[in-house]
């Protein structure tokens, strides 16, 4: 059994890294699509900058996620490397209780968030494609889609740093 829960947090592991690498492959290309439309022929997208601020807000709280789980904080090893190991747990313990309700914390106000978002990225519009071919629609993309990562990543980031716990005790 525990073999099988070590499969799946693989998976979702690899797939989270996946889904971090993607991002940012997306944020340079978006860049310099960007900046080679703007510089070059004069013409730049309106969503190029847009595109690439939500992919970097996206993979940063992704991100945060794999470090919860992974317990790759830079800074704090630095402090654990200098006291005795049983502290050392304790306190690399109680930080991951405290990821964890910060991770809550992001579940709770983030659906919140999401719920009471108003408004729409006039930037991304969007289109329907039919028969008649690709027509565009003055819908354009509403604002909660952006900010839908919060609750997701207060999800991955608790789950992580449960997980990091608990092979811990």
């Amino acid at each position: 059994m525990l073999k099988f829960f070590n499969n799946i947090d693989r998976f979702i592991h690899r797939t989270l890294e996946a889904m971090c690498s993607l991002l940012l492959a997306a944020m340079v290309g978006f860049t310099l699509y960007n900046v080679t439309m703007r510089y070059v022929f004069n013409n730049p997208p309106v969503w190029g900058d847009l595109l690439t601020v939500l992919s970097n807000i996206w993979l940063m709280f992704i991100a945060l996620s794999l470090t919860a789980r992974d317990n790759e904080h830079i800074a704090l090893n630095l402090i654990y490397e200098k006291l005795p190991n049983s502290l050392s747990l304790y306190i690399r313990q109680f930080w991951k209780l405290m990821i964890m309700a910060i991770g809550i914390v992001l579940i709770i106000y983030g659906f919140e968030l999401v719920e009471g978002m108003r408004g729409k990225y006039w930037e991304m519009w969007y289109f329907d494609i039919s028969f008649q071919g690709i027509e565009f629609k003055e819908n354009y993309m509403p604002k909660k889609y952006a900010v839908a990562i919060l609750p997701l990543a207060g999800f991955l980031t608790t789950i992580g740093a449960a997980i990091s716990f608990v092979k811990k005790v």
